[in-house]
């Protein structure tokens, strides 16, 4: 049976990302769909990208821009290093990089330059690495940077009073516009939680990775999910993106 398996913010975890593929126990029928932040705080953001450039040569793979990835692609093209992306872990990620020669970057590059944007399935899941504001849904969009950066779509989800039902004109109508939604860029620990979340029809499955949580895979169907052991394990003497 052909599942669709949806992973969180992986920040250069390489080691997190191979343990838990092993223990999804993967078929080459799944449907694999990442919702950004490859890189930027363990040290092997490179690695982890030329990991997912090999596994698309196996896997039906979807993957979708998270905004440290809109950084590093940046930086890529135009050797800039952006001040606030450097402090947010852009410094392990060029790091990471030192011994990549110029041909691969450029392979990569091409790699961040397919990112999507967003992604939406024929069951009208909506894939996206942060949110969107519009009303109308992500196509409609006036800010495209909204897509790596909003959080106003998770936080309405979360804090919703559960009584407003679905047919009042209370309910927000970005919501009713997917079956449901998928997302990352903000770590479910800052809500002292460790799993994927819900609110409303909102997953979250950013479980801190590039901090001190684990790297969190979701069965869009079953919502059977799979972790890591905490990330910061498999790099005992580094900080990843912990201050």
């Amino acid at each position: 049976m052909k599942r669709t398996l949806v992973f969180g913010d992986i920040h250069g975890g390489l080691k997190a990302l191979i343990q838990l593929f092993k223990r999804i126990d993967l078929s080459e029928n799944d449907r694999l769909i990442f919702l950004g932040d490859y890189v930027d705080g363990w040290n092997e953001s490179a690695q982890v990208i030329e990991f997912l450039m090999d596994l698309s040569q196996k896997h039906e793979c979807i993957f979708i821009k998270g905004n440290h990835d809109a950084w590093c692609q940046e930086w890529l093209m135009n050797d800039i290093v952006n001040d606030i992306w450097f402090l947010h872990g852009g410094k392990s990620t060029i790091e990471s990089y030192e011994n990549i020669d110029l041909s691969k970057r450029q392979k990569h590059l091409e790699f961040f330059n397919q990112m999507k944007d967003y992604f939406v399935d024929e069951s009208n899941n909506l894939f996206i690495h942060a949110g969107f504001s519009s009303m109308h849904g992500p196509e409609k969009e006036h800010y495209q940077t909204n897509f790596s950066w909003d959080r106003t779509l998770w936080e309405m989800a979360l804090t919703m009073d559960k009584r407003i039902k679905k047919d009042s004109l209370l309910y927000p109508k970005r919501l009713l516009l997917y079956n449901e939604i998928y997302i990352g860029h903000t770590p479910t620990l800052n809500y002292d939680v460790e799993i994927p979340m819900q609110g409303c029809n909102v997953w979250n499955i950013d479980t801190g990775a590039a901090f001190y949580g684990k790297l969190s895979c979701i069965d869009t169907t079953t919502k059977e999910f799979w972790q890591s052991d905490v990330v910061q394990t498999f790099y005992p003497n580094e900080k990843g993106r912990n201050k």
